[in-house]
């Protein structure tokens, strides 16, 4: 979905400077030092307009969660937002990461969220999913030894694909449905902005969650 460009984004985006990690990289096995409290480290991948990395943030508020968003645009949302929320245990990634492993350790993080990611339908894009098998494999290293990554998509055939690459990796499936909010799951989800606009119209929510 095309956003529409925000005038003077960058001059925004400044005021924020407090909530926004520059040189993420920098702080690789070192991020419990940029947070208060010593709870868990949760990432979303592709935070949106922020709404379920917000809705974590105050459901378990002795964790610490980070959110990368790289259209400047949508993230100045984000961070209005959880200015506005006064949310503390909550940081943004102003960019798009390309390695992962460059920006956290083995076994530095709680659990990853991919939320509604990017399907790039045609094949010969496939690498470029973030639910691809060679993303999968450096999830799987950075997560602690009860970590998880969840996944949730509105994309039937991006959901296939993400399960047949993790039955290619052996990787174990904690949790699945391909109809969430009609599922014993739907309690305990928090939806994001997306999510809530095509499930109103009843669109069924794909969602997994595997280590």
């Amino acid at each position: 979905m095309r956003q529409r460009k925000i005038k003077n984004v960058d001059e925004k985006l400044a005021k924020f400077e407090y909530m926004i990690v520059s040189e993420p990289s920098r702080h690789k096995g070192k991020w419990h030092e940029i947070f208060d409290g010593e709870g868990e480290l949760f990432l979303e991948i592709g935070c949106g307009k922020g709404r379920f990395i917000r809705g974590m943030s105050k459901k378990f508020p002795s964790d610490r969660f980070l959110a990368v968003e790289g259209q400047s645009s949508v993230l100045l949302r984000a961070l209005e937002r959880s200015e506005n929320e006064e949310l503390s245990n909550v940081k943004f990634i102003a960019s798009y990461i390309s390695d992962i492993t460059d920006t956290f350790e083995e076994g530095e993080l709680g659990g990853i969220y991919l939320n509604f990611s990017d399907p790039w339908p045609k094949e010969r894009h496939a690498k470029r999913r973030l639910t691809h098998r060679s993303k999968l494999k450096q999830y799987v290293k950075l997560i602690s030894p009860k970590g998880f990554v969840q996944f949730k998509t509105d994309n039937d055939s991006l959901f296939q694909f993400t399960l047949d690459e993790i039955e290619a990796l052996g990787l174990e499936i904690i949790q699945m449905t391909g109809d969430l909010h009609n599922s014993p799951l739907a309690d305990d989800n928090i939806m994001t902005e997306y999510e809530e606009k095509f499930s109103s119209k009843g669109k069924n929510i794909n969602y997994v969650k595997f280590r």
